[in-house]
């Protein structure tokens, strides 16, 4: 039955179909490893976690694990770091199934057959859904940050189009997601792009009905009926979506406006215009020198701030909002880099393009992409004329150095000019057929009208988005022990997170007392004093919240040594 089964005779009866699921029941434990994430329980469950779960799964088949006790240990997994199921094989089962009320935690194949059972269900975008509703309506946003990522593919399984990957500068075989964060980068649902997909698409097609549908507290009818200036909301992204018609198209159709940076600025503005302006970035005041003014670009009427830096850059920035300061607009376009920060901390921490489910999904057939054929003889035509061009340079390289130089020396040059020439001459026969072939070919296709082994695929997607759910989750629980921490450490903005993950990753004492209906979770020393101060403000802060352990009537209470 595995290392550390204490209940033999359960796992017996669930095997056989006789109990639901197991119960849980906390037995007395001293120095449990990582026992710590559990200080981190209340805030997963006011995200949530099973809230949410148990409401769009309900429940899983009858066996010893339940729905229940998946969601916390892919939560507690995500907390610790442990970022795959068949990493639990590296931890020590019965320390993770004390923190949860088993005897173990199951297996890599019975985790990965669990999570199986619940993609089955199909309902993962319910489920970010749901809890999204909850997210947006508890912090009453209004500006959305919105911003793709390439989850790079390296399998054999699936043929994906080649995206442009910025953190690696590269072209690269991957698919598309597209995040919606809040101006801290705390994430409130993300969707997936279909094959080729740009942000603008993705924008009108999935981004903007959902949140129309399912962000709250936005302005009643009444509201925008009596001012005609007032959004009903605004995004906020970079360049990749810069479109004027796309702009004027969500202010006419539904009264969004956005915030982005402006491309192709040609022209300077008199530096004397600009004044220091303090705005609020990413939470810290900054003072910087600001200009704002009207302007119209393809046909719509434009706010246009500028940003002279010290270098004397000007960075541009434009917005359909006509509501907000010019000091609020410039905070909320720098605050962007906050949802860059959030990628890197999920990358890193997160595993964020993990894969949780291995296999291929077929794409719309119906769907147009670019046309192989025509993107390769693009690419040989690019290449023809960059060769073509270091040819023409190193033939003015020499028609110079000829310029100082004696008669008799330049005699012996003309064969070598001569040979450049001709070879000048045979590219540029090369380019004109290539670009004659290319015109012949149509620039985009059908995915069905597409040769059958290169017909582009897509990996599995449920139980990525699934997957992608749990880790919100647990970011936002992170973060919001963080911010009860923040007041008091020092250091906060740079070391906040660094001291929930070593309050994660520390052992703890578990002393439940079923006559008193309480659960003691005493907390080991952290590496400095000053971190373990800060832990026993916390204390009386999670014991406010009065939490029950799931499937006990067991009250937690958080201490320390």
């Amino acid at each position: 039955m595995g290392i550390a089964t204490t209940r033999p005779a359960l796992r017996a009866a669930a095997a056989f179909g006789l109990i639901e699921q197991a119960p849980v029941q906390f037995e007395t434990s001293h120095n449990v490893c990582k026992a710590g994430v559990i200080f981190l329980l209340p805030a997963l469950l006011a995200q949530g976690l099973l809230k949410g779960g148990h409401a769009v799964y309900h429940s899983l088949r009858a066996g010893y694990y339940s729905l229940q006790h998946i969601l916390l240990l892919l939560a507690f997994m995500a907390l610790c770091r442990i970022k795959s199921p068949e990493q639990l094989k590296q931890c020590k089962p019965g320390e993770l199934g004390k923190i949860m009320g088993l005897d173990r935690v199951p297996e890599a194949k019975r985790l990965r057959m669990k999570l199986q059972e619940i993609v089955a269900h199909g309902r993962a975008r319910e489920y970010n859904l749901l809890l999204a509703r909850d997210w947006m309506a508890d912090e009453q946003c209004v500006f959305f940050y919105v911003d793709g990522h390439v989850k790079v593919y390296h399998g054999e399984k699936a043929r994906l189009p080649k995206k442009h990957v910025a953190r690696q500068k590269l072209c690269m075989a991957g698919m598309t997601e597209y995040w919606v964060n809040n101006q801290q980068g705390t994430p409130y649902f993300m969707v997936i792009g279909e094959v080729n997909e740009k942000l603008k698409d993705a924008l009108l097609n999935q981004i903007v009905p959902t949140l129309l549908e399912e962000a709250m507290h936005l302005p009643a009818q009444s509201e925008l009926d009596a001012n005609p200036n007032l959004p009903l909301l605004t995004l906020v992204f970079d360049r990749e979506a810069y479109d004027t018609s796309l702009f004027k198209s969500l202010w006419e159709t539904h009264r969004i406006a956005v915030i982005t940076y402006r491309k192709s600025v040609s022209d300077s503005w008199d530096e004397k215009q600009f004044k220091p302006l303090e705005t609020t970035v990413i939470e810290q005041k900054i003072t910087m020198e600001i200009c704002e003014k009207e302007t119209t670009i393809g046909g719509v009427n434009i706010r246009e701030i500028r940003r002279l830096s010290d270098s004397g850059h000007q960075t541009s920035i434009i917005t359909t909002n006509k509501m907000v300061d010019t000091a609020t607009v410039s905070g909320k376009m720098f605050s962007r880099w906050a949802q860059e920060n959030f990628f890197r901390y999920a990358l890193a921490d997160f595993d964020l393009d993990r894969l949780a489910q291995y296999g291929v999904e077929e794409v719309n057939p119906k769907q147009k992409v670019v046309n192989p054929l025509y993107r390769k003889i693009s690419y040989q035509h690019k290449k023809a004329k960059e060769k073509q061009a270091r040819l023409k340079a190193k033939q003015m390289k020499i028609v110079d150095k000829n310029l100082d130089t004696t008669i008799d020396h330049i005699k012996q040059e003309l064969a070598k000019q001569s040979q450049l020439y001709q070879d000048i001459q045979e590219w540029q026969q090369e380019i004109e057929r290539l670009k004659e072939e290319r015109s012949k070919i149509s620039s985009h296709i059908k995915i069905e009208e597409m040769e059958q082994n290169e017909k582009y695929q897509s990996i599995k997607t449920e139980s990525k988005l699934f997957m992608n759910t749990i880790k919100m989750i647990a970011f936002r629980a992170e973060s919001a022990i963080a911010n009860l921490l923040r007041p008091y450490y020092a250091k906060a903005d740079n070391e906040i997170r660094m001291l929930v993950k070593e309050i994660v990753q520390s052992d703890a004492d578990i002393l439940p007392d079923y006559k008193k209906g309480m659960l003691r979770v005493r907390l080991h020393s952290l590496s400095t004093p000053r971190a373990n101060e800060v832990v026993e403000k916390l204390c009386p802060l999670l014991n406010e919240t009065k939490t029950i352990y799931p499937g006990t009537n067991l009250c937690l209470i958080f201490e320390t040594l």
